[in-house]
């Protein structure tokens, strides 16, 4: 049975890919297990960027089912329109016009269970994303969703990336999305427990705490890590005590650590300090890996 821990963060730039990252990359030279990284990010997906070596095996259509209405079977009775809650719909039965509009529609399935004449509703595949898989060898260890440009579809996107049977492996770390939107809630959703990443900074602490409200409210298992941490904003730990919230571990900043990450060498030369870190909340998350196993 697989595990799967989610990466999140209540706002961009807090070091979200970095931890997810390192994360893969040391649990796969410690852990038995498979481990796979799955780039939900489907907007601006970047993990490929820094897995040097690992080269794109597959890559596939993810498609969004639309329904397309036959108006030569069509009764024009409005009963789809009714039932659609997002208004992609448009039914004029003088006119014996109906149609579906493709930006709005969620493929609910609602129409196609409200019309009366079964011929009537029928629906279609247009793809909105793309899957691709990475590995070493013969093993897929990224599976990458990447949306289409122009398509509005993130949420669903994410939903059939994370169902793919590419996404296989015992350990699975899924890179979600920035901020509290709903890619974000469809990721993590899906993950056993979620690993929310801050930054020492009062933004940080801002967007740390709409994304605690935001895993309370799911009632979803978390806990923190502090990326780029400094002794020197004393709201961060104050908020985290008060809260009692789990802190997983803390990530010591480095300036030459960003330089690395700026010319896309991650995870060569890490320096001791992080990978220290780092094997501590290893440590540290093995009791998650074998409470959700």
């Amino acid at each position: 049975m697989s595990v799967k821990i989610a990466i999140a963060s209540g706002k961009g730039g807090t070091g979200k890919t970095t931890v997810s990252l390192n994360l893969f990359h040391h649990l796969k030279t410690q852990a038995t297990a498979s481990v796979q990284l799955i780039d939900c990010d489907v907007e601006e997906p970047n993990d490929a960027l820094f897995l040097k070596g690992y080269k794109k095996q597959s890559e596939e259509a993810i498609h969004q089912m639309i329904p397309h209405i036959d108006t030569s079977q069509c009764t024009f009775c409005r009963q789809c329109v009714e039932y659609c809650e997002f208004n992609a719909i448009v039914v004029l039965p003088t006119a014996n016009f109906a149609e579906v509009n493709k930006s709005l529609c969620h493929s609910c399935g609602a129409c196609t269970y409200a019309c009366p004449v079964p011929e009537a509703i029928i629906e279609e595949a247009h793809p909105i994303a793309q899957l691709s898989c990475y590995g070493n060898c013969e093993h897929t260890s990224l599976v990458e969703g990447r949306l289409n440009i122009g398509s509005p579809m993130q949420t669903l996107a994410i939903k059939e990336l994370l169902k793919s049977h590419h996404v296989n492996a015992d350990i699975q770390l899924l890179d979600a999305p920035p901020g509290t939107s709903c890619p974000v809630v469809a990721t993590v959703t899906q993950a056993d427990y979620t690993i929310l990443v801050t930054e020492p900074s009062p933004f940080g602490l801002h967007d740390l705490k709409l994304m605690v409200a935001l895993m309370r409210e799911l009632q979803q298992p978390f806990g923190v890590i502090i990326n780029k941490y400094e002794d020197n904003f004393k709201a961060l730990d104050d908020y985290l005590a008060a809260e009692k919230i789990e802190v997983l571990g803390k990530i010591p900043f480095s300036s030459n650590y960003a330089h690395q990450y700026a010319r896309g060498a991650l995870l060569d030369d890490i320096p001791d300090t992080i990978t220290t870190a780092y094997q501590a909340i290893i440590t540290h998350l093995q009791s998650k890996l074998l409470q959700y196993a």
